[in-house]
């Protein structure tokens, strides 16, 4: 038997070692990790944008400027305002500050707090009162609402919700006030 010489025994261990493949020689193989990374970012990205897709609006009226250039009503108007106080709600009908318990003109809270929560409850029944006092209230749709400027923006959202409608028996919303303005508080 013939022995190898140095130089083919060095050449059989080089191409004996195991080789070293470029990145751009890997078998044809493609590397999914970037692609993976940008799909987790836009998933990311849309599921925190969707909760803002899903945020409930109310149509709103802004405060206006200057006096009303209209002419007056010919019939009687109901006029609502709610002004939200940090003590509960004053309202006011008809030109006149509303007494406590929705029955008579007075001057004070209309719906005072309960305990150390506002009553929308009470509210919504003050004003569901009022607009059933006389037919010519009947087709009214427009409220004012002010607030001063510690009240929390979930109380005054809340008051547009209690004054906008009410639960029917049958199970359909029957609609109060659902124009809904801004007063600005005096």
């Amino acid at each position: 038997m013939e022995r190898l010489s140095a130089y083919q025994r060095s050449k059989i261990r080089r191409l004996s070692q195991p080789k070293e493949l470029a990145p751009d020689e890997e078998g044809g193989e493609l590397n999914i990790v970037p692609f993976l990374d940008i799909i987790t970012n836009v998933m990311m990205f849309v599921l925190a944008t969707i909760t803002v897709t899903f945020t409930a609006t109310i149509d709103s009226f802004p405060p206006r400027a200057g006096g009303s250039s209209a002419r007056p009503p010919t019939t009687p108007t109901l006029g609502l305002t709610i002004l939200v106080v940090p003590e509960g709600f004053s309202v006011k009908a008809r030109g006149g500050n509303v007494a406590p318990g929705c029955d008579d003109v007075a001057p004070g809270l209309a719906v005072g707090k309960t305990g150390n929560e506002y009553d929308f409850a009470k509210l919504t029944a003050c004003v569901q009162k009022l607009k059933a006092s006389s037919p010519d209230f009947k087709d009214e749709t427009s409220v004012t609402i002010s607030g001063n400027p510690n009240i929390p923006y979930q109380t005054i959202i809340s008051t547009i919700d209690a004054v906008r409608s009410v639960p029917d028996p049958s199970g359909k919303d029957l609609e109060l006030f659902p124009d809904v303005s801004f007063g600005v508080a005096r």
